[in-house]
């Protein structure tokens, strides 16, 4: 025990010494924060400062608490018992036991999970009436989740966070609600906070309770830590003030999910006197990787600063490499071939990642990969094909392409809801077996005899005629058309648009990647063939894999080869973040690519492609701005679509086309790189028409288009018009 802090650097001494008062440790990725945080927590305990049950430590998942367990006993040589160490929902579970009866509780109160809360909130809903299509009880529930995250009980809401759910009623909803769980004697994840922080604000004998009981704070991950979350370490930390916040705030990106990286910016503020310790020596990755990493996140302005640089020997390596291609086509061949080539030379595939902006990304790798043999994992996640809105749209395909498929139509007869409940579904399993027909065509037969009464007979007369509709569309205009026309007038689109979880918006994504999968084909039946395929093949053999995530999920991870594809302008930074303007969006993605190049530990290829297809149509892309802010000296370019610099007015940029096909049916493509557009040029667009430059720099231009407004596109991608 007595050399554990053997092998610190001077920083992490530093943060595990620094015991008394407000400590924050900022570290970088791969500074050895883990090692650091159950340092101090055996620093303190060997020091005799504090007993086990006095340290209070907050981790973020079950799985680091776990891992901070097991660390800390092999420094003290065995178990260490009567500890206060887990996620903010344990601890908070464990104090609001202790202190139940002040909020209504007793100490047997009950968590209900997200169908149960789903449920009963569905309950007061119905008893006020409401619509469920047009006010979803879902949408609900994530609303007085936001509420809770931000610390606002029933009441409490400023006019600036109320919502129109229901024409203004949620505020009611929330508090019937409320009144409902303490009926019932239960909470949601979300009052495990919320009660405790109303509790350490409005009773002071509690607050002291707990002030007398920790005597340190330590907190992992804090730039992920919300409103509520913050609050409640903030009641604590009163106190004696040792509190030591861990944290990286290059690596918040988790607003999405309410995570707030003004906790992280404002420590000093919060706790006057405050000591910050800067981890910047990285262990992890490579001298062009962290240098790439750390200048691309300089271009952030809301951050408290530092660099990361090579803490290990021998940390030279090889530049990150920019591939710029023609297609998305060629962007998955490409990956496909290099992971295939390092496989085939020995490169363990448990040590190869692809990171994906949005995980509908994965598709083209899934399925290069699967023609090439190679094995892979999705990562947080399911296969493309196995997730459940593409088995949905395939299920409807499937019907489309054979009526007499049961299993498809029972999966999609409502879904959508539209009523068809038990004794429907029983009266179409009888009418089906007593004519040996299909469940399809007992439909048509009892909608034909007004078999079913009232709305449920003229909701399925309205599908069947919606079938033939989509049928005569995939005859005349393709299976994409038809698909497209599918999900939008079924009702399904408007299901996931109408959906307030934070899946939703991904699900709708998928299901734009499933048209551009089907648009590879010439037929349904190709395409419905193919997925067959596709879902039944099993990687045999080996059990390492490719892992394939998105970005999120790829945080706290680490391998020696990533690829990071897709870095475009609106897929990465995504195009909402385009939308939304000003710099804390954009300052987000830009954290997420610093977390995405820094999972690297030895080689990092960003990808780029000049064109990306949008349903059927093919769409000119430009590279992601993080590229330009990627440093020259630690990048190598390489790749199809790397334009020749134009030599006149008028120079034809040749580009290798043997990826790409024209929807003509084969032909090459020439683009004209027009030497300098002027602003207040009329030009032409393929994909956006007609439109007047506003702004021009370099050889990127924002034009103002017609039918589409503002946009920044390269050069060569228009044509200028006379007039």
């Amino acid at each position: 025990m007595s050399d554990y802090l053997h092998g610190l650097n001077a920083a992490q001494r530093e943060a595990v010494e620094s015991t008394e008062g407000p400590v924050l440790v900022l570290a970088g990725a791969g500074t050895g924060k883990t090692r650091v945080l159950t340092t101090r927590f055996a620093h303190i305990l060997l020091s005799r400062k504090a007993f086990p049950n006095q340290i209070l430590t907050v981790t973020f998942t079950n799985k680091a608490a776990r891992e901070m367990r097991e660390r800390v006993a092999k420094i003290m040589g065995g178990p260490v018992e009567g500890l206060w160490l887990g996620t903010f929902h344990s601890l908070c579970a464990r104090m609001l036991r202790r202190f139940a009866e002040r909020v209504g509780l007793t100490s047997s109160f009950s968590i209900l999970d997200t169908d149960d809360q789903l449920r009963l909130l569905k309950q007061i809903l119905e008893a006020a009436r409401i619509d469920f299509k047009r006010w979803p009880p879902n949408a609900l529930m994530a609303q007085i989740q936001r509420w809770k995250d931000k610390g606002f009980m029933p009441g409490e809401i400023p006019v600036s966070e109320s919502t129109d759910f229901a024409n203004g009623r949620a505020e009611e909803f929330y508090a019937s609600y409320q009144i409902r769980l303490r009926q019932l004697n239960a909470v949601d994840f979300g009052d495990l906070l919320l009660l405790m922080v109303h509790l350490l604000k409005t009773d002071p004998e509690v607050l002291a309770h707990y002030h007398r009981a920790f005597r340190y704070i330590l907190v992992d991950e804090y730039q992920d830590t919300n409103l509520v979350q913050y609050y409640w370490l903030r009641l604590l930390a009163q106190g004696h003030r040792n509190i030591c916040c861990v944290g990286d705030d290059d690596q918040s990106i988790y607003s999405w999910r309410g995570a707030e990286i003004e906790n992280i910016l404002k420590f000093e503020r919060d706790f006057p006197g405050a000591k910050i310790v800067r981890l910047e020596a990285n262990y992890r990755s490579t001298q062009p990787i962290l240098a790439a990493a750390s200048h691309l996140i300089s271009h952030n302005a809301g951050r408290l600063g530092k660099t990361l640089h090579a803490g290990r020997k021998n940390a030279e390596g090889e530049k990150i490499e920019v591939v710029s291609l023609w297609d998305s086509e060629e962007e998955a061949r490409n990956v496909g071939g290099r992971i295939e080539s390092l496989w085939r030379s020995g490169h363990s595939l448990n040590e190869i990642a692809i990171l994906v902006r949005a995980g509908s990304q994965t598709r083209a790798f899934e399925e290069r990969l699967l023609m090439l043999g190679v094995p892979y994992r999705i990562v947080g996640g399911l296969r493309f094909y196995e997730r459940q809105e593409i088995r949905d749209a395939i299920a409807y395909l499937r019907v489309l392409a054979q009526p007499s498929d049961d299993l498809a139509f029972e999966r999609i007869v409502n879904l959508p809801k539209r009523g068809v409940g038990e004794g429907a579904m029983r009266n179409l399993h009888e009418t089906a077996r007593a004519a040996n027909m299909s469940l399809h065509d007992a439909m048509v037969k009892l909608v034909g005899e007004d078999g079913f009464k009232g709305k449920l007979g003229a909701t399925l007369r309205g599908l069947i005629e919606q079938f033939e509709a989509w049928r005569g569309r995939l005859k005349t205009q393709g299976p994409v058309v038809a698909l497209e026309a599918l999900l939008e007038e079924s009702g399904y689109l408007a299901m996931w648009k109408a959906d307030k979880s934070p899946d939703a918006p991904g699900r709708l994504e998928n299901l734009k990647e499933l048209s551009r999968a089907l648009a590879d084909f010439e037929t349904l039946a190709q395409f419905l063939e193919h997925v067959a395929l596709v879902t039944e093949i099993e990687t045999q053999g080996n059990d390492a894999k490719v892992s394939m995530m998105t970005l999120h999920g790829a945080k706290g991870l680490e391998f020696d080869t990533v690829f990071l594809p897709g870095w475009e302008e609106g897929v990465f930074p995504n195009q909402r973040s385009l939308d939304e303007g000003g710099n804390k969006s954009l300052e987000e993605e830009r954290r997420l690519a610093y977390v995405g190049i820094t999972r690297a530990k030895q080689r990092a290829i960003i990808l780029h492609a000049a064109n990306r297809r949008i349903y059927a149509n093919w769409q000119s892309s430009i590279p992601s701005r993080f590229i330009e802010e990627l440093p020259e000296d630690v990048i190598r370019r390489s790749g199809s679509a790397q334009p020749q610099k134009p030599r006149g007015p008028a120079a034809i940029v040749q580009f290798p086309v043997q990826a790409r096909r024209s929807d003509a049916g084969g032909a090459q493509v020439r683009l004209v790189h027009t030497n300098k557009i002027p602003v207040g040029a009329r030009v032409f667009h393929q994909k956006f028409g007609y439109g007047r430059v506003v702004a021009a720099e370099g050889d990127r231009l924002d034009i103002n288009f017609e039918t589409s407004g503002e946009k920044r596109v390269l050069d060569r991608f228009v044509e200028r018009q006379d007039g």
